[in-house]
């Protein structure tokens, strides 16, 4: 073992785990039959038999198993090794210490194996991870929830885990990097080769501040297919999904998906109607999915016992501190005029006693005031009543 190895507390040999970094540049992300095979033969086995030729295995054509050949001939595991090692990178896979078991859940598609850029423990940090995801061409209305959401989760100690792209992921790691919390980007390309390229500053602030995530080797590049499997990494490894913003086309649908496949929460952060880009988001809140309006909503789903979201209700009112009898007594007298105590009575349904020693307590509070033979609204309560209205 060497000695990378025993400060991972690694249980593997160098060369499974050589055989796996060689294999991310051979398998796909989400080959779920290369999966079996690694399931079935272990990665040294498999990779022999890829090195030495011979007949496909099952479940590969003759054309498949070729170009997969091709690959893994030209692959060289030790120079990816040094590389990574010289970039910050490091490979984590099933077996070793920080390899996030969650992702098991993803059978034979699970990743081969993970490469890593930032310093701390992807394992730990998925134990208390949300996915945040969205449309790329979002709205100022996307950008502003996404972040909201990413800094509400931070100051509650939650991490904030994305893709990285424009739009919606972007903001909600710029959210939680704000306040000074934890986030992960998982790319669908080599961590090495930040992607997009307008976003290589906030990729290197990710990786100094948190961790950046891929399946792909050191230098490699992403493809639209790549993007779409990234998706089930972003939805294993963490506790919960929350869209925000998106189309009825959408990788972030996918996301939420894949998160229901696997049994984790899923949320949505609803938006206008007349929106092509809620369109999504409705129709998962139609299904399964929980609708969430901020970062108490989705830690209260997703978060252990008690930690509950306070109760949403409007602002308390002068008003609305009143005994019911006084308030019905209030309700009784008109906006501008003044009205008299036998008019009063009959308006709150009480005797005229009773109203009388009611707008006694009314006239000690401010609401009212005598006039003449009558009673009529202060101008404070009048003032009130119409903001009540416009509130309601």
């Amino acid at each position: 073992m060497s000695g990378e190895d025993a400060a991972d507390g690694s249980h593997l040999p160098d060369g499974e785990r050589l055989a796996r970094a060689l294999l991310t540049r051979v398998v796909e992300p989400g080959d779920e039959v290369a999966g079996r095979w690694l399931r079935e033969w272990g990665a040294q086995e498999l990779v022999r038999r890829l090195l030495e030729g011979g007949r496909p295995l099952p479940g590969a054509t003759g054309k498949r198993w070729a170009g997969m050949r091709t690959r893994a001939c030209r692959a060289e595991p030790r120079r990816d090794w040094d590389s990574a090692r010289q970039a910050g990178v490091r490979f984590v896979c099933p077996g070793t210490s920080e390899w996030p078991a969650q992702l098991d859940d993803l059978g034979d598609a699970r990743p081969v194996g993970l490469w890593l850029r930032g310093s701390p423990n992807l394992r730990m940090w998925a134990l208390k991870s949300v996915a945040l995801v969205g449309a790329r061409a979002c709205t100022e209305y996307g950008a502003h929830a996404a972040a909201t959401l990413g800094a509400g989760l931070a100051e509650r100690g939650w991490v904030v885990v994305s893709g990285g792209a424009y739009g919606v992921d972007g903001a909600a790691h710029r959210g939680s990097l704000a306040a000074g919390g934890a986030t992960v980007a998982v790319l669908a390309c080599g961590v090495d080769r930040p992607y997009p390229r307008g976003h290589t500053e906030l990729i290197t602030r990710i990786a100094q501040q948190g961790l950046v995530v891929g399946e792909l080797p050191p230098g490699d590049h992403p493809t639209p297919s790549r993007f779409l499997l990234r998706n089930r990494v972003i939805a294993a490894l963490t506790r919960g999904t929350v869209v925000v913003e998106a189309a009825y086309r959408s990788g972030a649908l996918v996301t939420a998906r894949a998160a229901q496949r696997l049994g984790r929460f899923t949320m949505g952060v609803p938006g206008p109607v007349t929106s092509g880009l809620s369109a999504g988001v409705h129709e998962l809140l139609r299904g399964e999915a929980v609708l969430v309006s901020d970062a108490a909503d989705v830690v209260e789903l997703v978060g252990g016992i008690g930690e509950l979201a306070p109760d949403r209700r409007g602002p308390v009112l002068p008003r609305d501190l009143l005994e019911p009898a006084a308030r019905r007594v209030l309700a009784a007298l008109p906006g501008g005029t003044a009205a008299t105590v036998p008019d009063i009575a009959s308006g709150a349904q009480t005797s005229e006693e009773d109203a009388v020693a009611r707008l006694y307590e009314l006239r000690s509070l401010g609401f009212v005031e005598r006039h003449d033979d009558g009673w009529k609204l202060t101008r404070q309560a009048v003032t009130a009543a119409r903001q009540d209205r416009h509130q309601c």
